[in-house]
């Protein structure tokens, strides 16, 4: 049996949306963030060092990291969610997605949370004003740039096949679900500017998994 350690509102949701598209039978241990910090509790460590999610134990194997699960499931339980054949063009394209999410993607986005948290949070009033424009630059001249340029280089290969992967959808998919949420629900991802990304979400919603993992793993905040 399949063991997901789920982290409210975090990468783990999307192991369980993976899971319910394999059709596959699986258990959730939930934890919930510190309502100040925002980290993962003490607890998690208990299932692997580094304290975070997410972590699947399937039966003694013990992975962590979302694309290291991923590719882990995919190959152990393998369906149409299975990459394409090696050495295709389709291939390539997966595993670039795969990598690039968390690896290109995840980055500006995460900056982009920290720099709002550092302009918004109370400070004493004579370093407040400081802070917030030193944020307030990083965030114009770095941060936003580089997120327009990711949003702006996903939208074209959407116009160039109905999936990251090609024209059928993967477990590329799932993996880049994520930053794309992100980028909605804090860095600018609008239909207006955005309109194949913004559908892209729309279908992904859609996806009765996708609902049902929703189900299993309680409110996601970055959907509303």
């Amino acid at each position: 049996m399949i063991t997901v350690h789920h982290l409210n509102n975090s990468r783990s949701q999307r192991i369980l949306w993976l899971l319910e598209e394999l059709g596959l039978e699986y258990t959730v241990r939930r934890y919930q963030r510190d309502p100040v910090t925002l980290l993962a509790p003490p607890a998690l460590r208990a299932v692997h060092p580094l304290g975070k999610a997410p972590v699947i134990d399937d039966d003694g194997v013990v992975v962590a990291e979302s694309g290291a699960i991923i590719e882990y499931l995919v190959g152990r339980y393998a369906c149409e969610l299975a990459p394409p054949p090696a050495g295709t063009v389709e291939r390539l394209r997966y595993t670039h997605f795969l990598h690039y999410a968390e690896g290109s993607l995840m980055p500006p986005l995460l900056l982009k949370l920290v720099f709002d948290r550092v302009a918004s949070s109370p400070a004493p009033f004579f370093v407040r004003p400081i802070a917030r424009a030193i944020a307030h630059k990083v965030l114009q001249t770095f941060v936003l740039p580089q997120v327009r340029q990711h949003l702006d280089y996903l939208e074209g290969e959407l116009a160039q096949r109905d999936w990251f992967a090609g024209d059928s959808f993967s477990a590329a998919d799932i993996q880049m679900s994520f930053p794309l949420e992100a980028a909605a629900a804090r860095a600018g991802l609008d239909a207006e500017r955005y309109p194949r990304l913004a559908d892209l979400l729309r279908r992904i919603h859609a996806r009765s998994a996708y609902a049902r993992a929703l189900e299993r793993g309680g409110p996601f905040d970055m959907v509303k």
